[in-house]
């Protein structure tokens, strides 16, 4: 899968996405593709809550990419913060323990 991610950097790269745009124009990018995904959700549309999803990740995978970071990375570091930590679900989402009142 990790593969997916170096072509996803080369086309924005052929793109100019990384040098052409900037972080802020890819995090509105970003929200106008968390819009579509709440559209998706809010209709029981499976086929566009994936692409919706699918837009984020290239879309996060660009914004990596122009801090120089990778995605890999990022979601590497994710995980080891939250793969030993406790909590309890609360009206559906998980909320830490350090947060629980």
């Amino acid at each position: 899968m990790y593969e997916k991610f170096i072509k996803i950097r080369g086309w924005a790269h052929q793109r100019n996405l990384i040098n052409g745009s900037t972080p802020q124009a890819q995090f509105i990018k970003l929200m106008e593709e968390a819009g579509e995904l709440a559209a998706g959700l809010a209709r029981k549309n499976d086929s566009k809550v994936i692409d919706s999803i699918g837009d984020m990740v290239v879309v996060l995978t660009i914004m990596a990419e122009m801090y120089e970071f990778n995605i890999e990375g990022c979601i590497e570091a994710a995980y080891d913060e939250i793969k030993d930590r406790k909590g309890q679900m609360v009206d559906g989402v998980f909320v830490k323990e350090a947060d629980i009142t």
